[in-house]
């Protein structure tokens, strides 16, 4: 700490015998002028670059360097399918009313001992002997050759020899099985383990540049609260903003060795590239039961929000204003949102915010979309934004002063099944 700075009584730090500067800012508030800074670009043409705007107005992180590693946590897998027929019947005896039959899956691991299953496909049997709902299976065992040892809850009761079974109905290869809770006993305390191990992914900052050579650009490095832009100014701003945009979708992640430099080359992965989900819409053909169906894909099958943001390309802009809407899907209203006016769709799976994106007609995807959740998505900077003046003068090289402007960051998203990739078909349909 400097002779002019004066802690605080509540672990502060404040300024004494010396004006307030941009270095002694920077020294005791690092993050302040960058706020400040964020603040005064998320206000030039937001609706031009989306995914930058919604990163500065988000959540971001410091990387400590260029390579930033990270995690992703997904959900346990709630779903599987039989790998191979099951015969049914009573199979063998447990308990007095248990009888058990082990069954392959193609995902047998998923599945813990006293947890239930749900069997859509299959009809189980009330007590009179009669199809009543689904049928239910409980987990008793895993056995070391393999597959899981099951139980019928609701199986049929019949009598043979004078003994009675509780038998469990065939079920055929592909039979979709959905993992339920667990039943545990009175006397039980503990239960099989369960960990989410999130998993590990890295992506690179990439150096973003742009160099002004106006003079009054550079007066900002010591006037970090009045930033104002001439027309120069504002257009080198935007010229930067999009090409980051363009990385920021669709990058690929890489480090090149450049030889004239002697220096490696850090290259951001894009977030089209971070998901596995994809959705397959006619973009030629569009009706609003397709919409409703990538609403279902966007909002079921992962823990992310009910409102999220699909950028389109031109085509799929296009065929979306085409639709005829009624009560299922409700469209017309405009929300502003983060600085960006977005045009609202509503369905019973959850709301979109659509809003044509020049990007993604620039980069060939102006028939595609991407389907975003803004509350899984993180940006990590590890050079904020920031202005550097050269004066080029002294240095012999031009009579102007120039204004470098410079920012290392990239995108992630965290948890990937929160997201979808929107692949525009024309004469198919929809399909994930």
């Amino acid at each position: 700490m400097s002779n002019n700075q004066v802690p605080g009584a509540a672990g502060g730090v404040h300024i004494a015998n010396t004006p307030l500067t941009t270095r002694n800012i920077a020294e005791t508030a690092p993050g302040l002028l960058r706020n400040s800074i964020d603040e005064r670009i998320v206000k030039i043409r937001p609706m031009s670059t989306p995914i930058d705007q919604l990163s500065r107005c988000g959540l971001s992180r410091h990387a400590g360097a260029m390579t930033v590693e990270y995690y992703s946590v997904d959900t346990k897998q709630t779903e599987t399918v039989l790998a191979e027929a099951a015969a049914g019947g009573a199979g063998r005896q447990r308990s007095e009313n248990v009888w058990s039959h082990v069954i392959k899956t193609d995902a047998d691991n998923i599945f813990d001992i006293s947890e239930t299953i749900l069997v859509p496909e299959v009809n189980g049997f009330d007590a009179s002997g009669n199809e009543a709902g689904p049928l239910v299976l409980y987990v008793l065992g895993k056995p070391e050759g393999g597959g899981i040892e099951v139980a019928p809850v609701n199986g049929k009761e019949t009598v043979t020899m004078g003994q009675s079974k509780i038998t469990m109905p065939a079920m055929a290869t592909g039979t979709r099985l959905v993992r339920m809770g667990r039943a545990a006993t009175e006397l039980d305390v503990q239960s099989p383990q369960f960990s989410a191990l999130p998993r590990k992914a890295s992506n690179n900052c990439q150096i973003f540049k742009m160099q002004v050579e106006q003079s009054t650009l550079a007066r900002i490095a010591d006037k970090e609260v009045g930033w104002n832009f001439s027309d120069q100014e504002e257009a080198a701003i935007i010229d930067m903003r999009l090409g980051m945009e363009k990385n920021f979708i669709f990058g690929s992640r890489a480090k090149l060795f450049d030889p004239e430099k002697n220096e490696d080359v850090y290259f951001t992965g894009g977030i089209w590239g971070q998901t596995e989900r994809d959705y397959k819409l006619p973009v030629d053909g569009l009706t609003e039961h397709h919409l409703v169906s990538l609403c279902r894909a966007a909002f079921t099958g992962n823990n992310g929000s009910k409102r999220k943001i699909l950028l389109a390309g031109s085509a799929l802009m296009e065929a979306l204003s085409k639709l005829e809407y009624s009560k299922i899907v409700r469209s017309g209203e405009t929300r502003v949102k983060w600085g960006i006016e977005f045009k609202e769709f509503v369905s019973n799976f959850g709301t979109l915010y659509v809003l044509h994106s020049e990007v993604f007609d620039q980069c060939g995807h102006e028939d595609d979309g991407f389907i975003i959740d803004p509350n899984y998505m993180t940006k990590y900077v590890h050079v904020p934004f920031q202005a550097e003046k050269l004066d080029l003068r002294k240095s012999g090289q031009r009579n102007t002063d120039a204004v470098v402007l410079t920012e290392a960051s990239c995108l992630v998203l965290r948890y990937p099944a929160a997201h979808l990739r929107v692949i525009g078909v024309e004469g198919e349909t929809a399909a994930v």
